[in-house]
Parts: structure tokens; sequence; C-alpha cells
């Protein structure tokens, strides 16, 4: 059985899923979704009016009339991963519509592809919608396509990715998705609620709660809109989410102290006891380079605090490790801090500039060798943990959610600490004869690895 790779990118969303019946002389758009799970909520949305207009959704290139292809800009190595996909798409189709967080760099798109349709940027659906029927006209079947629009889902039945709020007001040196997606823009708490509630209805089993902050959500509200609340908007929207029956997991979470107030949700059972939050380092001084929050030791109180609170809670984050500036006393405290603050989940990057970005003009920046060999010993140092962490695990008794069952009859399931794509994995491999794709089974653990478990069920 294959175990997950430590290198897992922490960014990225699950593969497209596409699954869409057509009629005869149905004009058909492909779909090419990369990057993060954000990314995807915007390409299930261009989908969904597309269908809704009469559109048949293809995931292959040669069939379709057009292509779209959401790009992700977060790093150089995503660009460049965005452009061969451009050009793949350019080259297996030649119509090509290209949208998403790159969008926002049209000319250096079209230096590379001077022949796509056309450009948008994130999430300027709209726009996209123009480009589709400037070149691909619809040609709606009346009895058929012109229904209330359903939506279009990119991700297996039984979980969604519920966005609840756009852009960010943080201006962390290292990063350019405040200028690509906005300042934070939090959707109003009614409208998250009847999409979270209609997606439980078609019988979504995990909300997986995604924005670029979520613990910033509401903030941004006038002070009117918020006059008379007692908590953080964000507090008030996870308890009622955690009355619609599903899993609610967070993600993206800021350490703000009004985090603590989430916990109590946690531990009654009405959210997963899983916070996903991006420290990034834990040195104060590669900290304020970043122009992070540089407050690594209040961290591990709180930490501390969330645990005490309810000690089943996962803790999953993300680093940056060679980032300008670091010396090797500056990555030593990170390890150490790793070591007090024993996260459960952990993925790790290895600094790159990217265009625009303000850390590109510090001084100092670390060889490519030196990057490469702290991604090494930060890994070695997180597997570790995450080892240790699971093998304690052995012989509980849990739930799971099972997101795959393959010919073989070994079921593919995740525990509350497990995200999609990004966390681990736990595997029945006898005994999964009547299980469904999507159920959630009670299953005992009887084998630990370093990254994934194994089981039967109760």
């Amino acid at each position: 059985m294959s175990q997950n790779p430590p290198n897992l990118r922490p960014d990225l969303a699950p593969k497209v899923k596409i699954q869409e019946p057509t009629r005869d002389g149905q004009p058909t758009i492909g779909m090419v979704s990369l990057g993060c799970p954000k990314a995807l909520v915007d390409s299930e949305r261009i989908l969904t009016r597309l269908r809704a207009e009469g559109y048949a959704i293809s995931p292959e290139y040669s069939g379709a009339d057009a292509v779209i292809v959401n790009t992700c800009g977060f790093l150089d190595s995503a660009k460049a991963e965005s452009l061969d996909a451009i050009g793949e798409a350019l080259k297996e189709n030649g119509k090509v519509i290209v949208t998403g967080c790159l969008g926002a760099e049209p000319d250096y798109i079209r230096e590379h592809h001077p022949q796509i349709l056309a450009v948008t940027g994130p999430h300027q659906y709209e726009q996209v919608l123009d480009a589709v029927h400037a070149n691909v006209p619809p040609s709606p079947d009346p009895f058929i396509d012109l229904l209330p629009a359903s939506g279009v889902s990119l991700t297996p039945r039984h979980y969604s990715y519920l966005k609840i709020s756009e852009g960010c007001n943080h201006k962390c040196k290292f990063c350019i998705i405040p200028d690509m997606r906005g300042k934070l823009a939090s959707r109003p708490a009614h409208a998250v609620m009847r999409e979270a509630e209609k997606l439980v209805d078609n019988g979504v089993k995990e909300l997986l709660v995604i924005s670029q902050d979520t613990s910033a959500y509401g903030t941004d509200w006038p002070s009117e809109q918020r006059r008379g609340l007692t908590e953080q908007p964000i507090t008030t929207l996870a308890r009622d989410l955690g009355s619609l029956g599903a899993w609610v997991r967070l993600h993206y979470v800021y350490p703000y102290p009004n985090v603590r107030e989430l916990i109590p949700l946690m531990s009654d059972g009405l959210i997963l006891p899983y916070l996903d939050i991006p420290f990034q380092h834990a040195h104060p001084e590669t900290l304020r380079r970043m122009a992070r929050p540089a407050h690594a030791e209040r961290t591990l109180d709180r930490i501390e605090e969330w645990r005490g609170l309810c000690p089943d809670i996962t803790l999953r984050s993300t680093f940056i490790v060679g980032y300008p500036g670091e010396t090797e006393e500056e990555f030593q405290t990170l390890l150490d801090w790793m070591d007090e603050a024993q996260l459960d989940r952990v993925g790790c990057f290895q600094y790159e500039n990217v265009d625009g970005a303000r850390s590109n003009a510090l001084p100092d920046h670390v060889p490519a060798e030196v990057k490469q060999n702290r991604w090494d010993r930060f890994m070695e140092k997180a597997q570790a943990i995450s080892e240790a962490k699971l093998a304690a695990k052995v012989g509980q008794i849990m739930d799971v959610i099972i997101d795959d069952i393959d010919e073989d009859g070994i079921a593919t399931c995740r525990t509350k600490s497990d995200a999609p794509e990004i966390d681990g994995n736990l595997f029945i491999d006898e005994g999964t004869a009547g299980l469904k794709v999507g159920e959630i089974v009670s299953v005992e653990v009887d084998e630990a690895g370093e990254y994934d478990l194994w089981g039967c069920v109760r």
C-alpha cells in the first residue's frame, strides 16, 4: 500500500472530476482547474452558470468547442505549471480562455501564448462567460437545458468546499494574493448558510470552509452590520454550520486571539476538532522580514490552551524554509519550535521569488542547495512527529469518511484529522463488502505508518 509522500504540496485542490451527459449538437466547454481549493470553487461557479445556459462540460480537450484554464499564480513554479497547461490546451484543442490568479497578468500570459482567445482575472465570472459566448455561442434546448442552475461540483459528491470570503488584508512580503484577489470581502452569512444547506440537502457529508483568512470573516463588515454581535462572525457562522449535521472543517485560520472562541465548538462536536493555521515560521526576525506577527512564544501558549480545551484537536500548518536572510540559527529555532509545538499535520515550501512580491528585494537570498538541505531536515523532523502521533492512535476507535473503494475492495478513508489531498488517509483492506463511498463508519485502528493509518470496521 502506497503512503502519502512527505512533499505533498499543501496548496493544491483535489483533481477535477467531471461526469456530465451530453446531447447531440450541444456546445461543449472543457475545464482545467489548477491551484488551490479557492480556485476550484471559482471553477464550479463558472461551470454552473455555463451549464444553466445549455453548455455541456467536459474534462477532455479533444471533444470540447473551447477550453477554460483556471490558473494559479501563487509561486513562480505554479505560474510555470499554468503556462504549461495553457500550452497543452492550445496544442490539443486550439481554443483557450484563461482565467484565475495568473490572469491578473494578461501581458505575461500573451507573451508566452499570444493565440489564446481571452484572459480574465480571478473571480471575474461575467468576463469569462462573455468570452465563452463570443467564441462558442450557446445553443440551448429550451425543454432540457434552460432550467434553474444546479451546482456543478468538481469534487466527489460527499464533500464540498465552501468559500466564505475573498481577498486578504494581510501584507506578507512573500505573497501577492491581495494584489490579485483584493482586500477582504466577506460573503453575507445568510448567503453562506443558504449554499451550505443546499449542499447538505444534496448529500454532502463534509463542508470544507475556505477563504484567504477564515478567522477574519466578517471583520470587514460596516459597524452597523456588526452591531449587537456578542462574538466574532466566524464563531457564529461555525456554530450555524455545525447545526446542519455535516462535518465542518476550517481551513486557513490565522492564529488571532479570537480563535479561542472556536475551540468549545470543537469540544462540543459541532465542528471538527481541526485547525489549519499558516504559521509560516517561528523565529521572530524571520517573521518580521515576512511582515508576519512575530510572537512564536505566544503561539505556543495558544496551542497549549487550545489543547487544554479540546485534547483531540488536530493542528495542521504550512511553513517556508530558506526565506531571504534566514540564518542557520533562525532555522534551528524553527526546528526547536516544532519539537515544542508537536503539530499533527505539516506542509513545507522552499521559498521562491514571485514577480511583484516585496520579498524579492530583500538581501541575503538563501542558496538553492541550502534551501533543499533545510527542507529535508524540516520534513525529517515533521515526519518523525507524525509517525509518533499516529502510532499513539493504534487501538483507538474513530469515525472515518470513505473517499474511494478500489477494484480490490480496499477503501481509502479519512479521519476527522485528515483533509482531502493534503493530509493522510486511513485504509481498510478487508471487510469492505457493503461499504459505500461517502459513508461514515466506525473503525478500529490496527496499524500506523509515517502519514497513514490502517484499520478494520467495527
